[in-house]
């Protein structure tokens, strides 16, 4: 079994891949939960709560939001 880099050991190009990603997870999910909470439930597909729960799963549940969730 290959031992668990740390944060000190990865490279640069490493480290910012992780960053960015992470931001992009969180502006996703700040989105999504924004829209959410500015919709009326008529205008979700489906149950609200169960779209902010989904929300918390990486990068799949926003996406997924705005994707299915919404209704045009």
């Amino acid at each position: 079994m290959a031992a668990r880099k740390q944060w000190k050991d990865l490279s640069t190009r490493a480290k910012c891949a992780i960053v960015v990603a992470g931001a992009v997870q969180i502006a996703l999910q700040l989105a999504a939960l924004r829209d959410l909470s500015r919709r009326t439930p008529l205008e979700v597909n489906g149950s609200r709560t169960a779209w902010v729960a989904a929300s918390f799963i990486n990068f799949a549940g926003p996406v997924a939001y705005f994707v299915r969730g919404r209704k045009k």
